[in-house]
């Protein structure tokens, strides 16, 4: 061979390889991804299309329609007062407030078993007198609850059909912040559309303190709008990670912060629901927040970790096992806590007399404390939030407080033997203010010190040194430690 063809091959050669390492990788759904030279962190080319996705996942994505019964609202409300009917002789018309009217909802369902159940949302079915349920193979169904759980806002319906297609529940642990993901649904009833994005967060709660659901939200801004509740939160493997439930709007639209119960947690309340009609939930019996730097030097912990009890309910799982105020949570059978909501959560997910291991800090020693989990019902979960003198002034703070008496604790809604100090006064521009405290409440702690009197107040408060004082606030029977910072 020449030398100069030989020159032209290795040339044609060299700009071939060139070419090969600039070419876009492509990837289709569920396929490994590339390893880049270092090894130590791998990639995915662009994805083209997800349509492969979609097409599993579509048909077993269900609309549901839902229709209750609701009072009118009174046209002329006035017309029904005597002093109207007799200013103008009775010739006035009746309010309609006697009769109802039919209002509809709107939502979406998932198809997770081939005989016909459906996971939904609690909120789309609530009250529903008729459920119909329209297929992508454009059948209409009617179904019914086979158990609705609020707390969790899930519910299951059943309809009269086989050999439906059906979506498999994915590990939602295993889902990483940054994952791509898919919502399948109904939107403002314009038909079953499909809307990408990714996992922007893990762990979010939406409810406020003792609100008394259970939350665990994926947080996605794969736009979901109205009559997307209750429709497919899906990753590209096409397996179901979450059930999507709630938007976070300023306007009733889509601004890309939605919300979705994760498939784990769906999984075990649907399959309670099917077996049992209910809900089953693990209970303490306590009340806890998370350590905060604050706390942690207030309680003089070492450092700022696990969940503090505020709380703990007499009688209950966790007092018959040694459970004691200020005590601070740091594991669960081993596994680390620093989240509040997220330990209420997995207490909640075990079965009534199951047997736990609290790893705790009490005074500075670590210990383990074995508790027989209770059920949680409405009424243990009330009895969990329940729980004299001259007006004497504690400037420091900026309040001013007097000894509680059992007939001031009684008109507050206070359990019998609450005991602490009333707040009578709270300087708006004080530190106590700032930090949310308000008048009527109760101090029953300062530092982990017990106080019954002003005066035991003001000697907690004087042996703080430079600490911020945390104090233990009786609010209406629901206690909670508060860091008031006094600089």
């Amino acid at each position: 061979m020449p030398k100069s063809m030989g020159r032209v091959l290795l040339l044609l050669a060299a700009l071939f390889a060139l070419a090969s390492c600039n070419r876009p990788y492509n990837v289709s759904a569920g396929s490994e991804p590339r390893q880049m030279p270092s090894g130590n962190v791998s990639i995915h080319g662009p994805v083209l299309s997800y349509a492969d996705v979609v097409d599993h996942v579509a048909p077993a994505v269900v609309t549901i329609h839902a229709s209750r019964r609701v009072r009118a609202p009174q046209q002329f409300p006035f017309f029904d007062d005597p002093f109207f009917r007799n200013f103008f002789g009775g010739g006035v018309p009746r309010s309609r407030g006697g009769q109802t009217e039919v209002q509809q909802a709107l939502g979406s369902g998932v198809i997770v078993r081939a005989d016909g159940d459906i996971l939904t949302n609690h909120h789309v079915i609530d009250g529903a007198e008729d459920i119909k349920v329209d297929l992508s193979s454009r059948s209409t169904y009617s179904a019914k609850v086979v158990g609705s759980d609020p707390a969790s806002d899930l519910a299951v319906l059943k309809i009269s059909a086989g050999g439906l297609p059906v979506l498999q529940l994915g590990d939602s642990d295993k889902v990483r912040v940054g994952d791509v993901c898919l919502a399948v649904g109904n939107p403002l009833g314009v038909g079953e559309s499909v809307t990408a994005g990714i996992i922007s967060a893990k762990g979010r709660s939406t409810d406020t303190v003792g609100g008394g659901s259970f939350q665990d939200f994926l947080q996605t801004d794969a736009p979901i709008n109205q009559g997307n509740s209750g429709g497919a939160l899906v990753n590209t493997r096409g397996e179901l990670i979450g059930i999507n439930s709630q938007i976070l709007s300023s306007n009733g639209g889509n601004i890309g912060i939605g919300f979705a119960i994760p498939s784990n947690m769906a999984r075990t309340v649907m399959n309670q629901l099917i077996s049992k009609g209910k809900v089953q939930r693990g209970m303490l019996g306590i009340g806890i927040q998370p350590v905060t730097r604050e706390i942690a030097s207030g309680l003089g912990l070492k450092q700022v970790r696990g969940v503090v009890v505020n709380s703990v309910n007499p009688g209950g799982p966790a007092d018959r096992a040694g459970v004691k105020l200020d005590d601070v949570i740091v594991q669960l059978n081993g596994k680390e806590v620093n989240d509040a909501n997220n330990l209420r959560n997995e207490i909640a997910g075990f079965t009534p007399g199951t047997q736990v291991t609290l790893g705790i800090v009490r005074d500075g020693r670590p210990l383990d404390v074995r508790v027989t989990l209770g059920e949680l019902t409405p009424q243990t979960a009330r009895a969990d939030q329940e729980q004299g003198g001259d007006s004497q002034g504690t400037s420091k703070l900026g309040i001013s407080v007097s000894a509680l008496t059992p007939d001031r604790a009684s008109q507050l809604g206070l359990r019998r033997g609450t005991t602490g100090v009333l707040i009578d006064q709270v300087d708006p521009d004080g530190p106590a203010a700032q930090a949310g405290i308000q008048a009527g409440d109760v101090i029953q702690e300062v530092n982990r010190q017990p106080v019954r009197t002003p005066a035991d107040v003001r000697d907690a408060l004087a042996k703080s040194g430079g600490r911020t004082p945390v104090l233990l606030i009786n609010r209406g029977g629901q206690t909670i430690f508060v860091p008031v910072p006094l600089e």
